[in-house]
């Protein structure tokens, strides 16, 4: 196997104290911003808040803060505009408002009208639209939410299983480490929670698992061969230190793709590449930092060998 980092020392889990303190700013981050979701106080996309998405195109151009104020004013102080970078189609315009409907008037009729009076001789052509009801998104949301639960209790089975349970505990701990790091930097940003995001997560979930793994069955291999009392953390070290370079490999790869995906994906997967960025990146941290450690530290106080 090719490596890009030979024959590494690196004391891992002598720094995990220092691992944990910034790990638990991280969750607790994270924890802050699941409660705002819950509560309905975070920036949620109309996929989970309902509202009315409005995709269309001027027959000139516009700027996006003219065209911001004029919505609105018009009524939708909440708007999110989008400018779309297309190649067959220029001037290209997202408009996301939380309302679906204005008085006895649907919100994206009102849309239409308010835009046409604030770019009078600039016609705006309607691509498509899209609503979504409050019942609906709350549906969409506690789909989500059920979906995030029961993908991590299958992932505490199946480390469980092939490992030993204090393994499903500790992978499932850096699992939930990456989701709820990943959701609150996206509410320190201010960024729309959307479906998307909500499959960029469950996606963050399995890569990070897949690398934890990696990390057990190295330290599982390495366990075998040493049975005096104490070399447990040398071997995890050394485990760690083994499968660095496929690790850091691993990353680059999947890095690559999604930040080609972030610059050259257009603004519909944006959000989407950012989450995977972000999550590859902390992902990887964790596996190192986190699940492993968390494993030395159970097996001091409780020792016990893998299986």
């Amino acid at each position: 196997m090719l490596r890009i980092i030979k024959e590494t020392n690196i004391d891992f889990i002598g720094q995990r104290k220092k691992a944990f303190f910034i790990s638990g700013l991280l969750i607790a981050l994270g924890l802050v911003a699941f409660a705002m979701v819950l509560l309905n106080k975070a920036n949620m996309g109309i996929d989970f808040a309902g509202g009315t998405m409005l995709q269309g195109n001027f027959n000139q151009a516009v700027n996006v803060s003219d065209l911001r104020d004029a919505v609105t004013t018009g009524g939708f102080p909440e708007a999110y505009i989008q400018e779309l970078h297309r190649h067959d189609v220029e001037n290209s315009y997202i408009v996301r408002v939380k309302e679906t409907v204005i008085g006895d008037e649907k919100a994206v009729d009102r849309l239409q009208q308010v835009i046409a009076e604030a770019f009078p001789g600039n016609t705006f052509q309607k691509d498509s639209e899209h609503t979504i009801g409050p019942a609906v998104g709350e549906s969409l949301k506690n789909s989500a939410r059920w979906a995030v639960l029961i993908s991590i209790l299958g992932m505490i089975i199946y480390i469980g299983l092939r490992f030993d349970f204090r393994s499903g505990v500790a992978a499932t701990i850096a699992t939930f480490h990456d989701v709820l790091a990943v959701l609150g930097i996206f509410f320190l940003m201010d960024k729309e929670i959307t479906l998307l995001v909500v499959t960029a997560l469950l996606t963050l979930a399995g890569y990070s698992l897949t690398d934890t793994v990696v990390v057990y069955d190295r330290i599982r291999e390495n366990v075998k061969k040493f049975r005096k009392k104490g070399e447990f953390v040398a071997t995890v070290n050394g485990s760690i230190n083994d499968v660095l370079s496929r690790t850091i490999m691993t990353s680059l790869t999947s890095l690559l793709v999604v930040v080609t995906l972030f610059f050259f994906g257009g603004e519909v997967v944006h959000d989407f590449a950012l989450a995977m960025i972000i999550g590859i990146l902390i992902g990887t941290y964790s596996s190192v930092f986190v699940a492993s450690p968390i494993v030395v530290e159970w097996e001091a106080r409780s020792p016990k060998r893998f299986k």
